[in-house]
């Protein structure tokens, strides 16, 4: 599953391409078909993440929702393009961009009401929270008496942090996966924070998850 810095890429690449501009959608596979229709010919007014989740707002007020999840996948090129594949959940264009999206766990339109429902029941995203987060990390990792390896994997603890970065994060900070969550030291707390702030936002810039 993408882990959260290819979502926040993905927000600030696609904004470069899609913000301030009508486009046209469709979903060829027809499981967003009304979806499509209802966004067909709008303009683009952001498009932000938060962990593994992505936000397109429209000028109409819509807000698409997409989750990749284990398959997801966008495709995303300047026009001409392919034909679009018949498993496409939804694609998108302006007069010069095309987005393909196949896959998600999540394509959907939602509520603002949604939206603030979804994003209170996530933990602080470390690219969104760095200098706030490791207060809220300390809090919900106190209530856990599961390991540390499987409360960096809940996003209700902390979003956008998957297998490779957890286990990543854990090496450099010299911590047993297996050690339980609410016995951290408010220190440690920290360094893993700080390490996933950093960690994060070198994977966003350079596209990749770099390891040592």
């Amino acid at each position: 599953m993408p882990e959260g810095h290819v979502l926040h890429r993905a927000a600030r690449l696609q904004g470069r391409r899609f913000r301030s501009k009508p486009v046209r959608t469709s979903s060829p596979q027809g499981r967003f078909a009304d979806g499509a229709a209802t966004l067909n010919g709008q303009t683009i007014t952001g498009i932000d993440a938060l962990g593994k989740h992505l936000f397109y707002r429209f000028d109409e007020g819509e807000i698409l929702h997409v989750h990749l999840g284990l398959f997801g996948k966008f495709r995303v090129r300047s026009r001409p393009a392919p034909e679009p594949s018949p498993n496409a959940r939804l694609v998108m264009e302006t007069e010069t961009d095309h987005l393909h999206l196949a896959g998600p766990t999540a394509c959907e339109l939602i509520t603002p009401e949604e939206e603030d429902e979804l994003r209170a029941r996530l933990g602080p995203d470390p690219i969104l929270d760095p200098a706030d987060g490791a207060d809220e990390l300390g809090r919900r990792l106190s209530r856990r008496s599961i390991t540390i390896g499987a409360a960096l994997l809940d996003q209700k603890v902390v979003a956008g942090i998957g297998n490779v970065y957890r286990s990543e994060l854990l090496f450099l900070a010299g911590i047993h996966p297996l050690t339980v969550a609410k016995s951290l030291e408010s220190s440690t707390v920290d360094d893993i924070w700080c390490r996933s702030v950093a960690a994060l936002k070198d994977g966003e810039k350079m596209g990749k998850i770099v390891t040592v």
